[in-house]
């Protein structure tokens, strides 16, 4: 089963073990976030691709997500397929394409246009760097683990294998950090839980999780759960955020380990960052709910159901 499906079906495991007060406030405030071209929008401009993908997600593990909603995302993603995207657009498209298609039947990329899929891989290509990872840009000289975790999850959904499989599992491994995290960039200082989360999600995505002891991974993850309850970036940021705490309990999950955090501060801390009329923001300071951080709040409280029941 694709990673993406995978981890959205144990999501939704999760997220129907929340209480029906909470979902459907979250449910309803997401519903009334799409616009009336179908698709989702960050705090401000028009709708794109990258919002449209989170808030299908959410609604989906949320059960929320039906035909209606679903038929009109797919319309507003299928008016972008030949419309010249970023990068995290067109990631993000596929992302949100496979989800229309699995929750309720919408096709947005036709099973038979094998040109638009070869396109996708050959501008993905452009992405490979000497060290065997993807850069974000087609300019950039070292591989983002971050981008290798999205190109890889691209390409298992386009279902056209990367070239060299095996260079992007020694990639990961030389973006390993002594204290147990991995690195974004090579250049960086410091490890932090998003590219840690990456790398690890690389590796099951490949089949290859049990390849390396990642005991010094588990322990780095439970350093960064601050006082908050929620996990921070890194060692150098003083507050927790809702992305680092969700993606640190999905890799502390995937690798059997989430008792290894106080599961119960984790769900206080995501409760405490919802928004009285729905929605989440990202962090303490945050203000404004939106739907990527949303989806992080629901997939939070759904995670910690999973790792408590």
């Amino acid at each position: 089963m694709p990673y993406l499906q995978d981890l959205t079906l144990r999501l939704a495991m999760g997220a129907s073990q929340i209480d029906r007060e909470v979902r459907d406030r979250h449910a309803n405030w997401l519903l009334s976030q799409q616009r009336d071209d179908g698709g989702f929008a960050g705090r401000e401009g028009d709708s794109d691709p990258y919002y449209t993908a989170f808030g299908l997600r959410a609604l989906w593990i949320l059960d929320a997500l039906d035909q209606s909603i679903g038929d009109r995302a797919a319309a507003f993603l299928r008016s972008r397929l030949t419309a010249k995207e970023s990068i995290i657009d067109m990631i993000s498209l596929i992302f949100g394409a496979a989800i229309c298609e699995l929750s309720v039947g919408s096709v947005v990329i036709d099973d038979d246009d094998l040109v638009w899929r070869q396109n996708i891989a050959n501008l993905l290509g452009t992405l490979r760097t000497d060290d065997g990872g993807f850069a974000k840009t087609p300019e950039g000289r070292a591989g983002s683990t971050y981008q290798t975790f999205l190109s890889l999850l691209c390409h298992e959904l386009i279902e056209i294998e990367p070239a060299e499989p095996n260079r992007l599992i020694d990639f990961i491994g030389s973006q390993a950090h002594p204290d147990g995290g991995y690195l974004e960039i090579r250049a960086a200082k410091r490890a932090g839980v998003n590219p840690t989360a990456a790398a690890i999600g690389t590796l099951k995505t490949l089949g290859q999780l049990n390849r390396v002891d990642h005991t010094d991974t588990i322990d780095f993850l439970g350093e960064m759960q601050s006082d908050e309850g929620g996990l921070s970036a890194n060692t150098r940021i003083p507050f927790a955020d809702l992305l680092s705490t969700c993606t640190g309990l999905i890799t502390l999950t995937d690798l059997d380990a989430a008792g290894e955090v106080d599961v119960r501060a984790a769900e206080r801390y995501a409760m405490s960052m919802q928004s009285p009329d729905g929605g989440f923001v990202g962090f303490a300071l945050d203000q404004t709910a939106d739907v990527e951080y949303s989806f992080y709040g629901v997939a939070t409280l759904a995670l910690c159901k999973l790792a408590t029941s």
